[in-house]
């Protein structure tokens, strides 16, 4: 998996661009935000998600790493693939797309292309635990404890732990300092384990 792609632009379109990375050329998708903020620069470093199909493998690049976090996060909702995460990606930037989940504004959701009232009303509900009001992240809200102790389970069972054993011993870790890291909260469970 690819975290980044650093080189020049060979092309770019408010839909695409194709970097060259030191003679391998990668075509890459990107949002119409990320369009914006790379504007005309040469030189670009993009965050990439990539897809891997059976008929292709995919590159979607984003600007900036909180673009790329939410969309990772509207490609876990139900019925939303990539493309359509982009489409919304392009339509409102993360900030207001943060501020219309924790607010529950299916009307600003359902006006983006593509996306019908079922389908706002979904995002709203399976995102909205995962972006909480409060302090400001990078979308406009808190994560919820439920992204910062998945992530940590996540990285506890690769690592090859049981995962009935470890979520009860990440949740008391969480429990007892919600604004821990995900890192930190890796590292004390590993000494509680």
């Amino acid at each position: 998996m690819y975290d980044y792609l650093k080189g020049r632009v060979i092309e770019m379109t408010p839909a695409y661009l194709i970097i060259d990375t030191g003679s391998i050329g990668f075509f890459v998708h990107i949002s119409l935000n990320t369009f914006s903020l790379l504007g005309q620069k040469e030189n670009v470093t993009l965050y990439i998600h990539q897809i891997i199909r059976e008929d292709a493998h995919l590159l979607f690049g984003f600007a900036e790493k909180k673009e790329r976090e939410i969309f990772r996060l509207l490609i876990s909702v139900s019925g939303i693939g990539a493309n359509t995460a982009r489409l919304v990606l392009s339509s409102i930037k993360p900030e207001e797309l943060g501020n219309a989940i924790q607010n529950g504004n299916v009307v600003l959701l359902k006006n983006i292309k593509g996306i019908g009232e079922k389908t706002a009303q979904r995002i709203i509900i399976e995102l909205k635990d995962k972006i909480e009001k409060g302090e400001t992240n990078e979308f406009g809200g808190t994560l919820n404890r439920t992204v910062v102790t998945d992530e940590a389970v996540s990285a506890l069972i690769m690592l090859g732990f049981q995962k009935n054993k470890i979520e009860k011993a990440v949740q008391e870790l969480y429990n007892k300092d919600k604004s821990i890291h995900v890192e930190e909260l890796v590292k004390r469970a590993l000494k509680s384990l």
